[in-house]
């Protein structure tokens, strides 16, 4: 309890993520997953914060990383909540928990008056606790910041979220109010490279080096252990994250990859399945294919663009950036496939085509619901948006 209370006491209010107007607190049970440095700690002591002002007796937050659950159950930590008149419960880290999930479950079902928030960093771990929990628990999925997020940070502007049809309808108007107040394209460039992850705010000298323990830890760790990855396979899937990288945007050849590579294929494509749980590269697929383990995409991108920064530095291509930033943000809460007239297909039915300030919308041709989002461009014109406007999704 001394531990939460000094955590709260330090937790700022100033900026709050967008997720937390869209989780609905008063279900049972809540789950929410993202991984390392995306802010699901400093989400649930805001929300604490915030709603619990003159009540804090009624709620216990506990990392279940700490070492005091070593010799310590969590639902006898439950079972004394309770009975002292707790109503919430906010369990973080909870994959570094022993059968963590099956605990859960007995305290949603044992203590039906309980209210329980969850997170976890280990994606894969989450994603196979999914069936223990799946009648009982709502889940969420947090990513890293998005450029309209980052702003509110670094530069102290708030701007509202659009939705993708309030965007696609209104962009001239809605990229001259945001001009109007900054220059977007002044801030872009250090978002690509290192504002994803708010651990940013902590010291932007050890930011790669933190971007590089996550990836460590899931390579290392995680897919072994989780997904029997070979550990001899592990300097293998670097490679392939660097091959994504490097191309602009990445059609894989599987048959050539595999060789360059030294992966089978059928090895290959699961190791590209585990990659995108781990939410550490994207795969888009035609919109009318079923999805499997073992199909072949039709376009690979790592996850975001700090990654790319991590594995190219000044190296990297800017094509394959736009076009990672681009599905990363559209990804949030659209479906995203791939198109064969642009380069990506919302819903089924909006084409973007991305490209450089100049880019043409000659490949479109006359195609209906099509657009060009544009790097290097402030103010949005006809059909052409600038990139930099789709990071307002959320």
């Amino acid at each position: 309890m001394e531990q939460f209370r000094r955590r709260l006491n330090h937790t700022q209010t100033g900026f709050i993520r967008s997720m937390a107007e869209t989780i609905h607190w008063d279900t049972r049970l809540i789950g929410l997953r993202g991984p390392r440095g995306v802010g699901k700690t400093t989400l649930l002591l805001q929300h604490i914060k915030q709603h619990f002002p003159g009540s804090l007796e009624r709620v216990l937050y506990a990392s279940l990383d700490n070492l005091w659950f070593s010799t310590n159950s969590l639902l006898d930590l439950a079972d004394t909540f309770f009975k002292q008149g707790g109503t919430h419960l906010f369990l973080d880290e909870v994959h570094g928990y022993p059968h963590w999930a099956q605990a859960i479950k007995n305290i949603y079902d044992d203590y039906p008056e309980l209210n329980i928030v969850f997170t976890g960093s280990s994606l894969l771990k989450l994603l196979d606790a999914r069936a223990d929990l799946s009648r009982r628990a709502v889940m969420y999925a947090m990513q890293g910041l998005s450029f309209r997020e980052y702003l509110a940070v670094r530069a102290g502007t708030a701007f509202p979220v659009y939705t993708l049809e309030e965007l696609l309808g209104n962009h001239e108007e809605i990229s001259r109010h945001i001009v109007s107040s900054i220059r977007p394209l002044a801030y872009f460039s250090e978002y690509l490279r290192s504002g994803y992850y708010p651990y940013f705010l902590e010291s932007s000298d050890l930011y790669p080096l933190k971007l590089e323990e996550t990836i460590t830890m899931i390579l290392e760790m995680e897919l072994p252990q989780l997904r029997r990855v070979e550990p001899a396979s592990i300097p293998r899937l670097r490679q392939l994250m660097g091959v994504i990288t490097e191309s602009a945007p990445f059609v894989p050849n599987i048959s050539k990859l595999s060789e360059r590579i030294g992966l089978n294929r059928q090895t290959l494509l699961s190791y590209l399945h585990y990659l995108e749980e781990a939410q550490l590269v994207r795969a888009l697929y035609k919109k009318d294919k079923g999805i499997s383990i073992l199909q072949k995409p039709e376009k690979l991108y790592l996850d975001n663009t700090n990654l790319m920064y991590l594995f190219k530095g000044s190296t990297m291509d800017p094509g394959n950036a736009r076009e990672t930033f681009l599905a990363n943000q559209l990804a949030h809460d659209q479906h995203l496939a791939y198109s064969d007239r642009g380069d990506f297909l919302l819903e089924g039915k909006h084409t973007i085509e991305v490209g450089g300030r100049s880019k043409t919308g000659k490949k479109l041709g006359t195609l209906k619901d099509a657009y060009i989002a544009a790097d290097n461009l402030e103010y949005s014109n006809g059909r052409k948006i600038p990139l930099w406007l789709f990071g307002f999704l959320y």
